[in-house]
């Protein structure tokens, strides 16, 4: 589309201020006919080029299972007796004993991209999870049989290898952070079983989470349907971006919300891969939780950013200093936003590193050296209890914030499961309060309340005057349920 061109009358007089106006309003008018014209060049007008680049690198994936035939439990057809399709479903019935035991082969299909010469190929978990048999089929009608290198099931990569005659074409990785939304991507791949089929679309929305604890998505509009699992999303310049893993849609095709594993995240299990045959991600060793703005209030922080510590088992974090309250806000140099972000950064850190972690702690910023171990081997130890205090004989039950309080004896701990945690027990909670909003239920055990450790009602009560007497809007609850702990600010007023 050709630039529409803009007319600018030249001023009849000579005065010096009309002169200036005329001048400036053709600067600006040859400022925007160049943006038009560079908006114009940024769209191409055809992806032919770089899908004729990028099609001999991409492949197309067929696993086959070998599926274990019916046993004597397998559910029979039923219909009723005397109905006319009685006989049809007898005779049906029959044949399924003569070769129900029989084991069949069950076929699978997706995509995948070969990221070297020597045939290391990407594609996702989820294709060839469980197969018996993998084959490749390349661009130039080509198979080979694929050997499994190692999978990752947290971020649904997966790595194979094949043994070619002669070195293939591949594409390299792209840096997935500096992909920017309306940034145009094709993605390649086999759609729904149909073949080498390319679709192009933007980047819709970047870190997307759905539900695995290292996820970082790109959303596209890039159509990807069933078959396109496991295929690479390219932009402009050849480089894949993304590795085309999901699809949001009620009916199983594609209604443009796509999402593909972020080329950052792949490469770094891609590496790890290819070393190891597995991943070996950095361990902290804590439990923690996002700090939201009445958490931040009842702490006293300036914003709801970080990462707190709600237990620290046996483990790096431990080993360093680090306690529960902390709230962790960077890491190795990384600013923490927030539980995920962190978890991401430490994953991505190698196994035995020593970094500085920066926590807040009472109000001051601490920096701690923590020499990181290894999650997939990490067993977590529940963090020892603190000490008993003097229980106060007067008060065995009371009732604020919503809260019906008792103590926590002996026979309550073993009832809940709770090991030997001190604190005190929620026996009921008003379904009208802040605290039911919140998620406290019956049988929930408080051990902190203001971040002071409580062992005994009255050591509750204290710590409730103790945030009010200060003008804290709210108390900041560290909760236990089971084996899980978690902060709750609950509101004073």
């Amino acid at each position: 589309m050709t630039p529409r061109a803009i007319a600018i009358a030249k001023p009849r007089q000579n005065s010096s201020p009309a002169r200036a106006l005329w001048l400036a309003t053709l600067a600006i008018a040859l400022m925007l006919a160049q943006t038009l014209s560079l908006r114009a060049q940024t769209a191409p007008p055809s992806f032919a080029d770089l899908a004729e680049q990028v099609s001999p690198s991409v492949v197309n994936i067929t696993t086959a299972t070998v599926v274990a035939g019916r046993t004597d439990d397998a559910p029979r057809g039923i219909v009723p007796e005397g109905s006319p399709f009685e006989d049809f479903f007898r005779e049906f019935e029959d044949r399924r004993d003569d070769d129900g035991d029989r084991p069949r082969r069950s076929s699978a299909l997706g995509s995948g991209f070969v990221i070297s010469e020597d045939g290391y190929i990407v594609t996702n978990n989820h294709v060839i999870e469980g197969a018996d048999e993998i084959m490749i089929e390349f661009f130039s009608g080509e198979e080979l049989e694929a050997t499994l290198v190692g999978t990752d099931p947290n971020t649904d990569i997966a790595l194979l290898k094949v043994e070619a005659g002669a070195p293939l074409p591949f594409v390299p990785f792209g840096d997935s952070d500096i992909a920017r939304v309306g940034d145009w991507v094709i993605a390649v791949g086999n759609p729904l079983g149909q073949g080498f089929s390319v679709s192009a679309g933007i980047v819709s929305a970047r870190n997307r989470a759905l539900s695995g604890t290292y996820d970082d998505y790109i959303q596209t509009d890039a159509a990807i349907n069933r078959g396109n699992s496991g295929g690479p999303l390219f932009n402009l310049e050849g480089e894949v971006v993304g590795v085309n893993t999901a699809i949001l849609s009620p009916n199983g095709g594609s209604i443009g919300i796509g999402f593909s594993m972020a080329s950052n995240v792949v490469t770094n299990v891609v590496e790890q891969l290819q070393e190891f045959g597995e991943t070996r991600r950095g361990w902290l060793g804590v439990r923690i939780q996002d700090v939201t703005p009445d958490m931040a209030e009842a702490m006293g922080l300036q914003s709801a950013a970080g990462a707190a510590v709600t237990d620290v088992p046996d483990g790096p974090a431990k080993a360093a200093g680090i306690m529960t309250n902390d709230i962790i806000i960077r890491f190795d140099g990384f600013e923490v936003t927030d539980t995920r972000a962190l978890v991401r950064i430490v994953g991505n850190s190698p196994v035995g590193k020593t970094v500085p972690v920066v926590v807040l702690r009472d109000g001051r910023t601490e920096t701690l050296q923590v020499t990181l171990g290894r999650r997939e081997t990490a067993v977590a130890v529940p963090a020892a209890a603190p000490a008993p205090e003097e229980e106060d004989s007067d008060m065995s039950e009371m009732e604020t914030l919503g809260l019906t309080l008792t103590l926590l004896d002996d026979e309550g701990r073993e009832a809940l499961g709770v090991g030997d945690i001190e604190g005190v027990l929620i026996a009921a909670v008003d379904e009208g309060s802040e605290a039911f909003e919140k998620g406290l239920r019956p049988g929930d055990v408080i051990t902190e309340a203001g971040q002071v450790a409580v062992t005994s009602l009255s050591a509750f009560t204290a710590q409730i005057d103790s945030a009010r007497d200060a003008g804290r809007k709210s108390v900041l609850l560290l909760v236990r349920r089971g084996e899980d702990p978690r902060f709750v600010a609950i509101s004073l007023e």
